[in-house]
Order: C-alpha cells, then structure tokens, then sequence
C-alpha cells in the first residue's frame, strides 16, 4: 500500500504543502514501514493546467490515496476517477500526516476543497494570487493576465497591478455536505487567507524598502 504526501521538502520531516497542483514535492510513502521516494512536481510552474498534470501522473504511481491541504476539482476528478482517496485539510510535516493516517483520523473528502486555479502565489515580479476577476487599480494597465511566478508559480487573472496581476483573494469552496465538513472546509479557508495576508504585508515591506 502506497499513499501520496503534498511537501515542501524531499523528507518525511518536511513540512507539507498545502497544494495539491502546484506543491514543490510529492512524497510517496508507505504508511506501514516509512519507506519513501520524494518525487519532484513538475507541474509546479505551469502556466495553466497543473492541477490535472499532477494528478495524471500521481494516479499512474497506483496510490491508494492522496494528503493535502487543498484540492481543485479538476484535480480531484481526476483523482477520484482513477479510484484514489483524497484527503483535503491535512497539515503539519509529512511524518505527522502519516502517523495521523494509520490512526485513521482522516476522512476521505467527497468534493474538492478549493475552487478551480487556486494555489496561484506571490514571486518576485508582482502577484499571482488570481481566483476569478479583480478589481482595476490606477496605474496597473487596465484588466488582463498578471502573472506572478514565486510561490506557487501562477497565473493570477485579474486587473494588473503594476509588476504582475492581482485577482480575488479567495472563491469560497462549494457547499459542504455536513457541519463537521463545513467547520474543517472553514479551518482551511482560514489558513489559506491567513498566508496571503502574510505574503502581501511582506511583499509590502520589500516594496516599501526599495522606495528608501
């Protein structure tokens, strides 16, 4: 039995990437021994379509199923398609997200988790956070595709900022199907706009520093 671990590292002390489409590594690992290989996601930087990519190649891996913070529909149905469990919500490093596992304290997701697009990311030539449109802004250049590569590597849509493109922050994940779900889809979101409030105040800061 093999499962699949979202990571920010090629270890089972990494901490995990809340990603799915767009996480720097895959850990496959097997839940009852610990052993593992770190796979690099190559879809991590494409323009369009990471999460299906990803998803293609972790359902030839024959898993049984997948760790990760969050996951888009078109990810998850391709997942799901091929008979793999997703498991959205899950945080902390690869090795608590196993031991947690065989603990059976997961419950498999029935529907995606984010909406389509999402894990677009903050880099060093402006922002790639787009989830639907944004609103314009003096001087960005009217509405069109920001790109921003860095965290997450994406393409934001949305009206430009000057140095990249600004979408919506965050599209509300589809309606759970009970309180319990609807309280860990909660939790999510929270987190979620928690690290793009972290990311845009120091994005912030740097900018603020080169004025000097």
């Amino acid at each position: 039995m093999r499962i699949v671990i979202t990571a920010e590292g090629q270890s089972l002390d990494a901490e995990m990437d809340p990603r799915f489409g767009r996480c720097q590594y895959f850990i496959i690992a097997d839940p009852a021994t610990l052993e593992y290989e770190a796979i690099e996601n190559s879809s991590a930087m494409a323009a369009g379509g990471a999460g299906i990519s990803a998803a293609q190649m972790i359902a030839d891996k024959k898993v049984e199923a997948v760790l990760t913070g969050n996951c888009g529909p078109n990810a998850y149905q391709v997942l799901s398609a091929a008979g793999i469990q997703v498991i959205t919500g899950v945080s902390g490093t690869v090795r608590d997200a196993i031991k947690q596992y065989n603990e059976g304290k997961f419950k498999t997701s029935s529907q995606p988790n984010v909406a389509a697009h999402y894990g677009t990311g903050m880099g060093g030539t402006g922002f790639g956070m787009g989830m639907g449109r944004g609103m314009g802004m003096k001087g960005g250049g009217g509405m069109g595709g920001g790109m921003g590569r860095g965290m997450g590597g994406g393409m934001g849509r949305g009206m430009g900022m000057r140095g990249g493109g600004m979408g919506a922050p965050f599209t509300p994940a589809p309606q759970a199907s009970g309180p319990e779900q609807e309280l860990d889809e909660l939790k999510n979101q929270s987190e979620m706009l928690a690290q793009q409030l972290s990311a845009i105040q120091q994005r912030i800061e740097e900018m603020e520093k080169k004025k000097k």
